[in-house]
């Protein structure tokens, strides 16, 4: 049995969770979420509980069983708390300005970037170096931010661009001087 497919769920209070097929849809005070599950699958819902089946145990099988099992947890975790990720901004003149449609950012370049969000994303720059990306969904939050780093990534000599907050950049000596 795959340790981490035969935990249990626990649905807090304020959650529903529905099972129509291999559909799985969460509802909770941060909004609403829904998955496909590969059809080998079962999900049961029992109470306050939610445990996910395998017909067998074959490699296929096992694994995936604790990648349902955790996609599920990330579901009910992200319509309860939700996800956020900080990225730092480093460099003279970089910034980033909130805007309704998401974010504004000079990075360096001869122009202005528009990031426009996906729908349950919320972008905020309480400080022009530090932007903060909420939301419900767990990749989606990963997936903004990586992009958002994607616009500048740091760089080896002087550390300027985008970056995770607490990521430790790498960097070079970079040329010894002409004398």
């Amino acid at each position: 049995m795959s340790r981490i497919g035969k935990l249990p769920i626990g649905i807090p209070k304020g959650v529903t969770v529905n099972v129509a097929g291999q559909k799985v849809t969460v509802k909770g005070p941060k909004g609403e979420l829904s998955r496909m599950l590969h059809t080998d699958l079962g999900v049961k819902v029992e109470g306050e509980t939610l445990t996910v089946t395998r017909p067998s145990d074959e490699p296929k099988h096992k694994s995936l069983h604790g990648l349902s099992r955790t996609l599920i947890a990330n579901m009910v975790e992200g319509v309860t708390k939700g996800y956020q990720k900080q990225l730092e901004i480093t460099g003279v003149g970089y910034k980033a300005e909130p805007k309704p449609y998401g974010l504004l950012l000079s990075l360096g370049y001869s122009h202005t970037i528009e990031y426009k969000s996906p729908a349950g994303i919320k972008l905020t720059a309480p400080q022009p170096t530090q932007v903060f990306i909420d939301g419900a969904d767990k990749e989606l939050v990963g997936q903004v931010a990586a992009e958002i780093r994607l616009l500048r990534k740091p760089e080896p000599y002087k550390g300027k661009g985008i970056k995770y907050a607490g990521e430790v950049v790498r960097r070079k000596a970079g040329k010894a001087g002409a004398k």
